[in-house]
Parts: structure tokens; sequence; C-alpha cells
């Protein structure tokens, strides 16, 4: 009798402390699903009309200097000022000087510079931006020049982003040509500053 009543006291205490894990466990679910649906209604409550607004954060200062971007190439345009087969000679001297070879693939020239693996390339500033084959027949007109040049995926390597820009310095100087930027509009020591980097 004894150990009946010991085995019954057991099984009790047993069925006493499952109810009281199973009272608690449902408890914290419900405590959970309360807090996500405050926060649920927090986001979708709008404050009523008469409710007096914070006033808005203040305004981060404007910056002067042009946004820092990403872009997928950089492009400068030089266009000339007086196109003439003189100038096309100058051309087909200054490609041989910067060791530019000519692509007939996609009738371009690239400008090995610092990094061959990531040449610059000069195209005909004018649609369709192919140029001819200087260096067989320059008896052709160009009346500008377009260079591009992919960024590289490193600030560290931008020596072909200095090369990039001399070599359109060079252009407008030898051509006495003007030095636009993408968006066709004058380049500035500002622009010089975004490609290098």
């Amino acid at each position: 009798m004894e150990n009946t009543s010991t085995v019954t006291l057991l099984a009790s205490g047993s069925l006493i402390l499952g109810l009281i894990a199973a009272g608690l466990f449902f408890y914290f679910m419900l405590s959970q699903r309360r807090k996500r649906s405050k926060k649920e209604s927090m986001h979708i409550e709008q404050p009523p009309a008469n409710a007096t607004l914070e006033p808005a954060a203040p305004e981060p200062p404007v910056n002067n200097e042009e946004p820092k971007t990403s872009f997928k190439q950089h492009s400068l345009f030089v266009v000339f000022d007086n196109p003439s087969p003189e100038t096309t000679q100058q051309l087909t001297d200054w490609l041989h000087q910067v060791e530019a070879k000519y692509d007939p693939l996609t009738k371009v020239y690239h400008v090995p510079g610092k990094q061959p693996s990531n040449p610059v390339t000069i195209a005909n500033a004018f649609l369709p931006g192919e140029m001819p084959d200087l260096f067989r027949d320059s008896n052709h007109e160009v009346k500008g020049i377009s260079l591009l040049v992919k960024p590289p995926l490193r600030k560290r390597r931008n020596q072909q982003m200095i090369v990039f820009v001399d070599l359109a310095k060079q252009a407008t100087e030898i051509f006495q040509g003007e030095l636009l930027d993408a968006d066709r509009e004058p380049a500035t020591e500002v622009t010089y500053q975004r490609i290098i980097g």
C-alpha cells in the first residue's frame, strides 16, 4: 500500500509539473504574438490629424562637389576646333607617339598605358564612333576623339586613370580643341579629380 501511494504521488507530481510546463509554454507563445502584433500595428498606424508633428531633422549641408558615383567607364571628348587634313596627320603622329594599337574589329585604338589589361580606348567622338585605320590611310577627316577607360576596382590601382587624364589634356593641347566630360560639358579640375579618385 505504501508503494502504491508513493507511485501515485510521483505520478500526480509529474502530471502537475507537466501542466505547469505546458502553461508556461503557451504563456510565452502568446506574449511573443502580442509583441509582434503591437510592432505591426505601430508600423501601420498613422498619427491622428490633430497630433503635432515633430520638426524634421535638418537636412545635411549641400555639397557643391560632384557626387561620387560609380561608373562603368569614364569618358572624355576632345572636339577639334579646326579639323583639317593637317589635324588628321597630327592625330596619326600622336597615336604613334602614345603607342596606340588599331583594332580592326571594333574600329578603335587602344593605348596600353600603365595597365595593358585595361587600355585607354580612343574612338571617334562623333557617331558611329568608329575610327579609320589612320596608320594605313590618313586620307580621312576626324573632327574629334573620345577617350574611354574602365575605372579600377581598387583606388590604389588608379595609375591608368592618371594616364587617361594626361592623354586627354595632351590631345586638347595638340589639336587646340575643347575637352568635354561625359555630359558634354567642359571638363574641369573637379572632373579630373573625380576620375583619378
